[in-house]
């Protein structure tokens, strides 16, 4: 009988003996498949075939892929492009089309809301199916959420414009599609570029609030939020204004001097005075709730926050307080050490800081009230101070702002400008900005301050001019600054909108993109 034409083939049972050893690659010879030997029947090179692959079959992984890396190296350059075409989409998985065929939108939806905007949008272009993830998953939306909940500027904005009444909440009616905060995420960008370019250049809408005091002009204090500003005044009396009316809302009396230093939260306005004593006011009814008397001399400054309230005077010491409620507060300890009058305090868990005429800044232990250490470094006493993390920034009557690590005590950069006192200071992750008796206000670069290299005349981005008096307080956001002055006056600087009326203008197009959805 004649033999079969695949009988030559070795039998299948069992792995290679020995390593299989690479053969030069027939490529360094011709540019095309290399033929030894005479062309093979189509059923001879099929039976062949048959059995290399049963053969192939046999064998671990290990030995499966070195005898592919032997047959690729003996191929020339085309036959590399075939293998590379065919196993390109092998080797790509797109788990995001996937998932939702699975029945696993969600997972799909989660992994793309990990993405920043530029990627979101790059997203978009890969498919439909990708497109319809982002779109049904409401991607654009959670993004923005994710910012507001994070950058204190998008919060900000998010509640000046009134998109909260649009996020966080689940997919209803009331909800317009995901289309429309594609959109919106490009008009808030624009907002931001707008708010940093105001702050650079000083663009700003000024509103100004006359205090009209009767007999002594001048306004010490303030506080604000988005519906109010809390003053207290140089004729003793704290007056409540309406901050989108700037009308005057309520006038409290009760102290006989100076209203010095004031702090409010949701329940009571405290006021320290220059008749010694402390108030505790209802920050609704306006009753008088508390009055402490401990001080000698006149209550420069207080602070409170948590059940903890620490307080300052003329007369050198300072008071920490235990205020259980309003009507409950108990002195917890006296700390002394300043040799002239404790112009302000400020503290956390951690220190309590104060700073003094006597040109010192102390820290002390906020749990056991024991001193800590002395930051030396201002040439004249020290009127103001505002302490955050292990930064410290203080100004003094040497017309100068300095930067303090509270940790080691170390200057950390001194900043010249102001031509008198520097009476009050406030900074946030961006800026530093101070007011002084010059009447300016000044808007420093705080992370600039705060790198050696950056050169001084850098530091400084704005000088503002539009008290007549001394600047005695300001505070301020992302947005604006609100300062009261010697000149009885209030001013908000308000740097989101040069004009007051486009502030209405994001809400209006929302309104309009939802008719039309």
């Amino acid at each position: 009988m004649e033999a079969s034409p695949c009988s030559n083939v070795p039998p299948t049972s069992g792995k290679p003996s020995q390593k299989i050893t690479p053969l030069s690659s027939p490529c360094q010879l011709s540019n095309g498949p290399v033929m030894t030997g005479s062309r093979k029947r189509p059923s001879e090179g099929n039976c062949e075939k048959e059995q290399c692959i049963a053969l192939f079959d046999q064998w671990s992984e290990t030995d499966q892929v070195e005898f592919v890396e032997h047959l690729i190296s003996r191929m020339c350059h085309y036959q590399h492009g075939h293998i590379n075409s065919y196993l390109k989409p092998m080797l790509q998985r797109d788990f995001i089309t996937a998932l939702p065929a699975q029945g696993l939108d969600h997972i799909a939806e989660n992994i793309l809301s990990f993405l920043d905007a530029q990627s979101l949008c790059s997203a978009e272009l890969v498919c439909k199916e990708w497109q319809r993830v982002i779109s049904e998953g409401m991607l654009w939306k959670k993004l923005i959420e994710r910012m507001v909940r994070t950058d204190p500027l998008w919060k900000g904005l998010s509640e000046r414009h009134q998109w909260e009444k649009y996020l966080f909440k689940n997919r209803t009616a009331e909800v317009p599609p995901n289309s429309y905060y594609h959109s919106l995420y490009p008009k808030i960008i624009q907002d931001i570029e707008t708010i940093e370019a105001n702050w650079r250049c000083g663009r700003h809408n000024l509103q100004r609030i006359q205090c009209r005091s009767e007999n002594s002009k001048g306004v010490y204090c303030l506080q604000y939020d988005d519906d109010k500003i809390i003053s207290g005044l140089r004729d003793n009396s704290i007056k409540i204004w309406d901050k989108q009316s700037l009308e005057c809302l309520k006038i409290l009396t009760g102290h006989t001097g100076s209203v010095l230093c004031l702090q409010y939260d949701e329940r009571v306005i405290v006021t320290g005075s220059s008749d010694s004593t402390v108030r505790v006011w209802d920050v609704t009814s306006g009753e008088v709730l508390n009055t402490l008397i401990h001080h000698n001399e006149a209550v420069l400054h207080l602070r409170f926050c948590n059940g903890l309230m620490v307080t300052c005077s003329k007369d050198r010491s300072i008071a920490v307080w235990d205020m259980a409620s309003p009507t409950d507060i108990s002195l917890r300890r006296v700390l002394v050490g300043h040799r002239a009058a404790v112009n302000v305090v400020d503290f956390d868990d951690k220190y309590i800081v104060s700073a003094s005429g006597d040109r010192t800044i102390k820290v002390w232990s906020t749990s056991t009230c024991e001193f800590v250490r002395t930051l030396n470094g201002h040439k004249r006493g020290i009127a103001c101070l505002q302490y955050r993390d292990r930064l410290v920034v203080s100004g003094s009557s040497d017309n100068t702002i300095r930067l303090w690590d509270i940790e080691c005590g170390a200057c950390l950069r001194v900043l010249e400008g102001h031509e008198e006192l520097v009476r009050c200071i406030r900074f946030d992750n961006k800026r530093i900005v101070s007011g002084a008796y010059d009447g300016k206000i000044k808007v420093w670069d705080l992370q600039a301050a705060l790198d050696p290299r950056a050169p001084a005349s850098t530091l400084c981005l704005r000088t503002l001019v539009e008290h007549s008096g001394r600047v005695f307080r300001l505070q301020f956001d992302e947005f604006q600054i609100i300062s009261s002055s010697h000149d009885d006056t209030i001013l908000i600087w308000d740097f989101l909108n040069k004009d007051p009326s486009l502030s209405l203008l994001h809400l209006s197009w929302f309104l309009r993109f939802f008719c039309l959805e």
